[in-house]
Order: C-alpha cells, then structure tokens, then sequence
C-alpha cells in the first residue's frame, strides 16, 4: 500500500526522460482541458524489438481469441454445459476477451507505427472499460466460489440457491457492479485539472499514472476510492478463501475416490485463476518501492491485464473433463461440417 501511495504522489518526477522527435514529451499544460493526448511508455526504443513485440503481443493475443471463443461457442452449443458452474465460466470468458482487446491491440498498433499517442477520449475509455472489466471479474471470480462451495458443501440445496434466475441476478450484479465502479473511478480521474504533461509511465492508460499529472489536491479524493476498492477487492478474496477452506474439509470427507477426484477437478481450475488473478494484481500495485522501477512496472502489468485472460481458458480445459469433451467434438463437428460443405459445392 505505501509503495501504491508513493507511485500516485504528485510530487514525484516523471519515470522516465523526456524524448526527443516527433514525439517529444510535450510541455506542462495548464489544465486537462487543453490536453489532446496522451503519451504512453513504449516498451523499447528498437526497431526490431517494437516488432518483435508486435509479434508476440500479436500471439497471445490470438491465443485468448481462440480459446476464449471457444469456450464461449462450446458452452452456448452443448445443452449439457447449461449448468451454473459453465454459465459463469462463459461471463468470465466475455470478460476476459473484452480486457485484453482493451490494452493489446492499441499497444500493438503503437509498436507497428512507431507512436506512442493515445486519445484523451481513447484513454478515458481505456481507463473505464478495464475497470469494468476487471471490477466484475472480481466479483464474479467470487461468485464463481460461491457456486462451488454451494456444489460441495450443500449439494441438496444446489438447485434452490443457484436456479437460472438466481444465476442471471448474480452474475448481472457482478456486471452492474463493475459497471457503476468504473463510470465512478473514470469520472472522478478525468476530473480532476491536469497540469505536469501528458506523458505515461504505462503501455495503456492506468489511473495511478494519470494521477501523478494532476496538480491538485483532489486526486486525494480519487486516491482514496482507489483504496476503497482495493479492500473491497480483498474482502472478496477473504469470501473466496473462506469458501475454499470449507470445500477442502468437505471434500477430504468423502468417502469416494472418484467423488474427491470430480470436485477437485471443478475446483483446482477455478482456484488457479483467483490465485493468478489476485497474485499478479496485489504485486503491481503492493510492491515494494525498493524494486520499484519502468521495466518492471511493465512487466507487472503485463503479468496482470495481458496474460491472464490468454491462461484462463488452458487452465479452466486443463483438468475439466466434460469441457475438453465437449470442445473436442465440437471442432471434430465443425471439420465435419466443413468437409461437407466442401463436397457439395464440388458436386
């Protein structure tokens, strides 16, 4: 927390040096309103490394289009995946395409184009969309335990507490949440009189870098619903903890091999992504100020808004055995489809 602090103090110095160029560092403005644009940290310099960055954000990129999409179509075809457990497990795959098209493909049309220019508005909506995004994928992460303690915990109950209706209220109280959340947190920053340039130390519009460019006492007021959420967000993974400590001594009563095998199978996937979810989160912005540094900050940040929604979906096929059943004959079923349609049109 002090090293987040630290970070949003208005009194520190920008993270890196002025460029020169066509896209120099533009000068101290008076206010926000008389900013165009932002700047955003490129992550080299180097021609080749621009490109190669490209290539690789390029990669994971399409690796959680794929997954994610198939997730999302094999869920929706398979009337057997209509259950509570997989009607979540595709909300989280929606949030996870829309955070990642949100931050990738504007930093690898900067590295294409050699520019580091980001739209006022464009960053606005950066800073909105990635706080709804990641606001309802806290909450829903957290129904998501809720749905699994109630699976092992209290089987009988199962279908009185998690219904359709139940499951659409919660999982649309999960996106109204971070919904409200983020038009709060974007409208306060964007507020607030910005007068120390217009330059970023982040690869996408990130608050606690805005906040450094106000010169104003009232990014304190922004400052503090930022922690607000923060505990929020920890409340929510004392829940996920708590749920989890009772599956675990239900699960080690069971009698049956088979049975202990099954939850640990629902479980262990979901577990994986609240752990990757919260570590890589907590990390970027509780790190400790002595290691503290650019390079690291993107890599962080990286780890946390870029990796994440491209692992989900491994780590959700990974040990499900009704999921990885169900993608496989839905591709088997679309090459089926294909070579059919091959053959007409030959006729």
């Amino acid at each position: 927390m002090f090293n987040f602090l630290r970070e949003v103090s208005p009194n520190l110095s920008l993270p890196f040096p002025p460029r020169t160029g066509p896209h120099a560092h533009r000068q101290p403005m008076s206010n926000s309103s008389s900013i165009s644009q932002f700047l955003l940290l490129p992550f080299t310099d180097t021609r080749e490394l621009q490109l190669l960055h490209f290539w690789l954000f390029l990669g994971i990129y399409l690796a959680a289009l794929l997954g994610n999409g198939l997730i999302i179509t094999t869920i929706a075809w398979d009337q057997h995946l209509h259950t509570p457990m997989y009607f979540f497990l595709l909300n989280l795959a929606l949030l996870d395409l829309g955070s990642i098209s949100i931050t990738v493909p504007k930093s690898m049309a900067n590295s294409v184009w050699d520019s580091r220019d980001i739209s006022y508005a464009g960053c606005a909506a950066q800073v909105f969309f990635i706080f709804f995004l990641l606001g309802a994928e806290c909450f829903l992460l957290t129904i998501m335990s809720y749905d699994r303690y109630v699976a092992i915990c209290k089987p009988l109950h199962y279908g009185t507490l998690l219904g359709s209706r139940a499951c659409v209220h919660m999982a649309a109280a999960a996106w109204a949440t971070g919904f409200l959340n983020a038009l709060l947190h974007t409208a306060n920053t964007f507020s607030l009189p910005l007068c120390k340039g217009n330059a970023l130390g982040q690869f996408f519009c990130e608050i606690p870098q805005i906040l450094k460019l106000s010169c104003s006492h009232s990014y304190l007021r922004e400052l503090g619903l930022i922690v607000f959420s923060l505990l929020i967000s920890f409340g929510c993974f004392v829940f996920i903890v708590v749920s989890y400590v009772q599956i675990l001594r239900a699960v080690l009563r069971m009698p049956s091999e088979q049975g202990r095998h099954k939850a640990f199978s629902t479980c262990l996937p979901h577990l994986a992504v609240v752990s990757l979810f919260v570590s890589t989160g907590s990390f970027a912005y509780l790190k400790p100020p002595s290691i503290s540094s650019p390079s690291l900050d993107l890599v962080v940040s990286v780890l946390y808004s870029v990796v994440p929604p491209a692992v989900n979906p491994l780590i959700y096929s990974m040990r499900n055995r009704e999921l990885k059943e169900s993608i496989r004959k839905r591709i088997s079923w679309t090459f089926v489809d294909a070579d059919k349609i091959s053959v007409t049109l030959h006729k």
